[in-house]
């Protein structure tokens, strides 16, 4: 369960005073979702943990320089959706990267009733992640705020420092691109 914005807020005042404590709370309240949207982003669990520790850190560094004013929630996607863009422009993350086609579907030992339904289910999973996968990354990144994270308009703007316009735009043509690319594959 996510803390209201006012607790972050105190949190990130205690931590700035010096409770480790406080810290503490952050992390294991915000690392799985922040975990999640980094998956989504960069479709790679061993470096979207890494990330999320990076993530951590430089919230735990910037403590002195956290505005009250500003939501937590905003500041800390802004940080993690910089890494990620960081990450995806490195050649190496290029190099290792598996696509979700890569890992495949489990063969299922015993094909019992209703298996054909579940292989169908993980391939449409599959082509969904792959499909996300494939979008420019500031259209990943609006999607994945928005859609998948709850972000509103505006704090998916201030994270990835575009204007709501942008957002709106940015969401939509993602949808739109990954509506083709999945209509594509079933046809």
């Amino acid at each position: 369960m996510l803390l209201a914005p006012e607790e972050n807020v105190q949190l990130m005042l205690a931590l700035r005073a010096g409770d480790a404590a406080a810290f503490d709370v952050l992390f294991r309240r915000w690392s799985g979702p922040l975990l999640r949207y980094l998956e989504r982003m960069l479709r790679d669990r061993a470096v979207a943990e890494e990330l999320v520790q990076e993530a951590f850190i430089r919230v735990h560094e910037a403590r002195e320089r956290y505005r009250p004013d500003a939501r937590f929630s905003t500041w800390l996607y802004r940080i993690a959706t910089n890494l990620a863009l960081n990450e995806l422009r490195r050649p190496r993350h290029r190099a290792v990267h598996r696509s979700a086609d890569e890992e495949g579907v489990p063969l299922l030992a015993d094909a019992g009733p209703g298996t054909e339904a579940v292989v169908d289910a993980r391939r449409r999973g599959a082509a969904a992640a792959r499909a996300l996968g494939e979008l420019p990354e500031k259209q990943r990144a609006a999607l994945c705020l928005a859609a998948v994270e709850g972000l509103s308009y505006a704090e998916v703007a201030e994270a990835l420092d575009v204007t709501e316009k942008a957002v709106k735009s940015l969401v939509h043509r993602a949808r739109s691109s990954l509506a083709r690319r999945l209509a594509g594959e079933e046809g």
